[in-house]
């Protein structure tokens, strides 16, 4: 498992939180998605053939467009 973070400015209540946990939830092979409102980042632990890609455009579906990839979290 591969544990990935993205940084995302708009995301500002639970609201957010449904919509980002939704639309990146559902791709095939993530197992968690979490959150951090206090800090604007969501965290998503993925198995290795989930794309970056995928990711990022799932947080946009959510309708978040400024997403920045912040890489592996340690």
């Amino acid at each position: 498992m591969v544990t990935e973070q993205f940084r995302v400015p708009g995301v500002s209540c639970q609201h957010c939180v449904h919509a980002v946990r939704k639309e990146v939830g559902a791709l095939t092979g993530v197992v968690q998605v979490n959150v951090d409102l206090d800090n604007k980042i969501v965290t998503v632990v993925h198995s290795d053939d989930v794309e970056i890609t995928d990711i990022v455009m799932a947080i946009k579906e959510a309708g978040y467009d400024d997403v920045t990839p912040l890489g592996i979290a340690c």
